[in-house]
Order: C-alpha cells, then sequence, then structure tokens
C-alpha cells in the first residue's frame, strides 16, 4: 500500500471545522498514512491529535503554519516536525495569540464603522480555546447575510485593501523560519503561488527564504492544477527546494479540498518527507 502524506491541514484550534481527533480519523478514514497537523500559529491541538493518531496507526508530523512578514507581504510557512515545547516557538505562539486578539478588535471596530455590530463576541466564541483568523469573520459575515460566501467576505470586507482589513506585525520571515528550524523542525513556504508574485519578486522570496534555513516548498496543494504544480515544481527544482504535498483541509463543507486527495510529488522532486526524522 503506497503511503499517502498530507501535510498541511486545519483543526479547530485555529480556523478548522474539525477537532483534532475528528480531523486524524477522518484523514485516516480517507487513507492517508502520515498527517502534520499545521494549525495557524498554536500548536495547541498536536497533543489530542497525537492521542488519536496512536489509536489510529496513523504517523502524526507535529506542524504548524506560522504567519510572518516579508517586504510588507504576509507569507505562510509551514514548520514540520518542529517540537511544540521548545521555549521560543511556545513563546511566539502565546504572543501570536494576543496579536490574533487585538486584530481581531480591529477589525470588528471596521466592521461596526460599516453597520456591522456584534463581530467580536461571534469570533470569540466560534474560536473557543483556538485562534482567531479572518477565517471567522468571513463565517460571520455569511451568518449575518452581509456576503453569500466565505470568499465574498474576504473580496468585500477583509483582503488587504478592503474596508475591514487590518495590517499586522507578524514576525519577520527570518525570525519565523528560526523559531521553526531551531525547534528541530522543516520550514516549508506554504502555497507560494497564492502570493501573486511576479518571477522576479519570487527568486527574491525563495533566495532569502534559502539564506534564512528553508528548507521546502509546497509543490502540490489541495488547490493546484496540473500546471500550478509544474510550475512550483520547477521553483524546487531551480532552488533546490524539498517538494511538499497538503491538503490545506479546513472543512469538509468545501467537496473541493479534501485530506489525502492530492496529486503525486513530481517524481524529479526531493519528497520533504524525506528530511524528517
Amino acid at each position: 500500500m503506497p503511503e499517502i502524506y498530507d501535510l498541511h491541514c486545519h483543526s479547530t484550534a485555529s480556523d478548522g471545522a474539525l477537532s483534532p481527533t475528528e480531523l486524524v480519523k477522518r484523514a485516516h478514514q480517507q487513507g492517508v498514512t502520515a498527517l502534520a497537523l499545521t494549525d495557524h500559529d498554536t500548536t495547541a491541538g498536536l497533543a489530542e491529535a497525537k492521542d488519536c493518531a496512536m489509536n489510529t496507526g496513523i504517523k502524526l508530523i507535529f506542524g504548524i503554519e506560522l504567519s510572518t512578514n516579508w517586504h510588507d507581504q504576509c507569507l505562510h510557512i509551514v514548520g514540520l516536525g518542529i517540537d511544540p515545547a521548545y521555549p521560543p516557538l511556545a513563546e511566539a505562539t502565546q504572543n501570536l495569540q494576543r496579536t490574533r486578539l487585538e486584530r481581531a478588535e480591529k477589525v470588528a471596530h471596521k466592521l461596526e464603522k460599516k453597520n456591522i455590530p456584534g463581530a467580536l463576541d461571534a469570533v470569540i466564541k466560534a474560536a473557543g480555546d483556538g485562534m482567531i483568523t479572518r477565517t471567522h469573520f468571513a463565517d460571520f459575515l455569511v451568518s449575518q447575510n452581509h456576503v453569500s460566501t466565505r470568499q465574498e467576505a474576504f473580496d468585500r470586507y477583509l483582503a488587504k485593501g478592503k474596508p475591514a482589513y487590518v495590517s499586522t506585525p507578524w514576525a519577520d520571515l527570518e525570525q519565523g523560519i528560526n523559531w521553526i528550524t531551531e525547534s528541530g523542525g522543516i520550514a516549508v513556504l506554504a502555497h507560494p503561488l497564492r502570493y501573486k508574485l511576479t518571477a522576479n519578486w519570487m527568486k527574491r522570496l525563495l533566495t532569502a527564504f534559502k539564506e534564512a534555513g528553508g528548507q521546502g516548498i509546497e509543490v502540490v496543494t489541495g488547490r493546484y492544477n496540473a500546471d500550478e504544480i509544474r510550475l512550483a515544481a520547477d521553483y524546487a527544482k531551480r532552488f533546490d527546494l524539498a517538494g511538499s504535498t497538503g491538503s490545506d483541509f479546513h472543512s469538509p463543507d468545501n467537496e473541493w479540498v479534501e485530506l489525502g486527495r492530492l496529486a503525486p510529488l513530481p517524481v524529479n522532486i526531493k519528497p520533504v518527507w524525506e528530511l524528517l526524522h
């Protein structure tokens, strides 16, 4: 039976719809043999996921998806094989929790100015003990019939340049990579084509990423088509980066993205899991 790696997904510890236990069980049902739980800026779901993984036989890889800043661009860096107890990383996640709450307060204030009250209480309740993300605000806007879909919420209110967008002081790229690598993990650039960078800016980013200690790039995601996979694979080859595969699964409600439903990693790309201990 072939190994199926899914190295990017989210639980209720951040903006996923399933608890860590439910997520691991679903991954097992979908045939995933190795799963990385990579919640946004938190490792809070890892212990629960590990308990379930031990009972199902699935290999759980401790992960995180860190938000970082680079040239005024928010970049997401997936950490694989991290040690969540590594003190600087643990402290960073606590600070990021505060940062996200402060951002949520500012987003809610901006929505109030647009005659949309009640957002802060709603997103705090929805997030529970997990990280507050813009997805929680998108769901709130959908629930109050201000928009029809999450994407419309971002397009009209939450994306950069829109009325409720708040610029956030994330850690810089090098610092985020250091937290991952110094904890024993592998730093992977998440969904590289999402940032819509020109070829020249992508070259600058991947050069800076490697110089800071980054070792991998997502080549296959739950949303990439064949042409996008080829382009991401070309970046991996040109910059000597290992290739990762991850669905970026958030919810069973999205029929287009499913745990383990991934194209194979191109054969000429070094798999990132070969770097994991």
